[in-house]
């Protein structure tokens, strides 16, 4: 099955949110073959449908004075943060009868992920009972998603450089004391966002069992 890997750059927060719900509407109704978005936001904390206000450590009004906009989404989860440094993937996907299973496509975005952090040199798990992935203790990556007629949309957000002072506004994921890490301070070494797409949308592809075809350019009609 073919995805096309869409790749926006740095992107706004409720533009990137408005071009994916656009491109999940077109997916249901069989307009557009599956994709994979990687995208980089601005500073951005996010609610999920499963989000206490309590998690954010600083009032809004404080947040925005910071640069950091506060929205709520329609994913599933609770409170995250976005932000410069940070690859976050769109899976948008209509999944096969055999694969609908929330649960399994939850597994199955970490074991992508565990595995593209590998070929990057970093060795991350998954943790029982708490969906993302992890690094001993500290977590490296966040996954919220949303299913509709089983298309897929929201999806992950990988950190790859070092800086992740952005999560010191929040309680990541709901999750009070835990210590977020990035791909540059596990691997010890300087990593692109291209770098961390490109073995990502590989081991994806393996995952998933989709076969990728070539990116589109920002602006594309395809994009």
């Amino acid at each position: 099955m073919i995805c096309e890997r869409l790749d926006w750059g740095r992107t706004p927060y409720d533009a990137a949110m408005a071009r994916m719900d656009a491109r999940a509407a077109a997916r249901q109704g069989g307009a557009v073959p599956d994709a994979l978005v990687f995208v980089e936001h601005d500073p951005v904390v996010t609610l999920g449908r499963g989000s206490h206000r309590g998690h954010l450590l600083l009032p809004e009004a404080a947040l925005q004075a910071r640069g950091i906009a506060v929205r709520e989404c329609g994913r599933g989860g609770d409170v995250t943060y976005h932000g410069p440094g940070q690859l976050v993937g769109y899976p948008i996907l209509l999944l096969e009868p055999e694969r609908r299973d929330a649960h399994r496509f939850l597994r199955d975005l970490e074991q992508a992920l565990i595995e593209a952090l590998a070929d990057l040199g970093v060795a991350a798990r998954r943790s029982d009972g708490r969906t993302g992935v992890w690094c001993g203790e500290r977590k490296i990556a966040s996954i919220g998603v949303r299913f509709s007629r089983w298309v897929t949309s929201h999806g992950f957000a990988l950190n790859v450089a070092r800086d992740v002072s952005g999560f010191d506004v929040i309680v990541p994921c709901g999750l009070p004391g835990v210590r977020m890490s990035s791909v540059e301070r596990e691997s010890g070494r300087a990593v692109s966002l291209a770098q961390a797409a490109d073995a990502v949308e590989r081991r994806f592809a393996q995952v998933f069992r989709r076969r990728m075809s070539a990116a589109a350019p920002v602006g594309s009609a395809a994009a």
